[in-house]
């Protein structure tokens, strides 16, 4: 959104600055991209309301996942979490101008085409959590073209990751972003509105094997399709 844009422009000098040594400013750039999503969401009437299951404790890494139906959802898990993260997507947004800043710096962009590339962009990943950073990862993996949106199947990559580092999933559901502004907008526009988001409790790994990685992918898809349900994303 136009917004966005403007917000982004005005931080920019500051953000290019620290841009030029990411691991050492990485909560600077973080902070500043809170702020530029708070600012331009505010200025365009739209807030985000968020319900937690249980209280999360954000200072240790987790991995946040949610269901993806508008790009409201990045903003969304922006003001979510606290704490320092890195988001996971695909590589096609390093040609964005915004959030190109930020995958060149301290978020980590996949190419699903390439193994080489999903490899890369998960061993980062792994390092982040085990150096004490949590992820954002869409299991979806991209926004369907139906409108009104539905639940995708979720991909492996992201239990497979929890897993392997112990980190606990977060569930997240996020109701009605697409009704507000879905996708990137250009087809229904956008207006102004509350986003209701559900924060489920945390899903311990602590004690699974790779072995239930698709158990553990079918229980969050369930449980996040459980509380779309009750809205039917309303």
């Amino acid at each position: 959104m136009a917004s966005v844009l403007f917000f982004f422009v005005l931080c920019y000098p500051l953000l290019y600055v620290l841009a030029k040594n990411p691991e050492r400013h990485s909560s600077r750039i973080a902070r500043c991209r809170r702020l530029i999503g708070w600012l331009s969401s505010t200025c365009v009437g739209i807030c985000y309301r968020f319900n937690h299951e249980t209280t999360i404790d954000w200072s240790r890494p987790c991995i946040i996942c949610a269901n993806h139906t508008s790009n409201l959802d990045i903003t969304a898990m922006v003001l979510l979490c606290p704490a320092d993260f890195s988001f996971m997507g695909k590589i096609e947004l390093l040609d964005n101008p915004v959030t190109g800043m930020f995958f060149r710096t301290i978020d980590i962009p996949l190419n699903r085409k390439s193994n080489i590339s999903a490899f890369k962009a998960f061993k980062r990943a792994d390092n982040n959590l085990r150096n004490g950073r949590s992820m954002v990862i869409f299991p979806e993996g991209h926004i369907g073209e139906e409108f009104p949106p539905h639940l995708y199947d979720f991909k492996n990559g992201p239990f497979k990751l929890a897993i392997e580092t112990k980190a606990p999933i977060v569930p997240v559901v996020i109701h009605n972003a697409w009704k507000i502004f879905w996708d990137d907008a250009k087809q229904f526009g956008s207006r102004p509105g509350t986003v209701l988001i559900d924060v489920l409790a945390p899903i311990d790994t602590a004690q699974l094997t790779l072995e239930h990685a698709d158990r553990l992918r079918d229980e969050v898809h369930a449980l996040i399709k459980k509380h779309w349900n009750k809205t039917g994303g309303l």
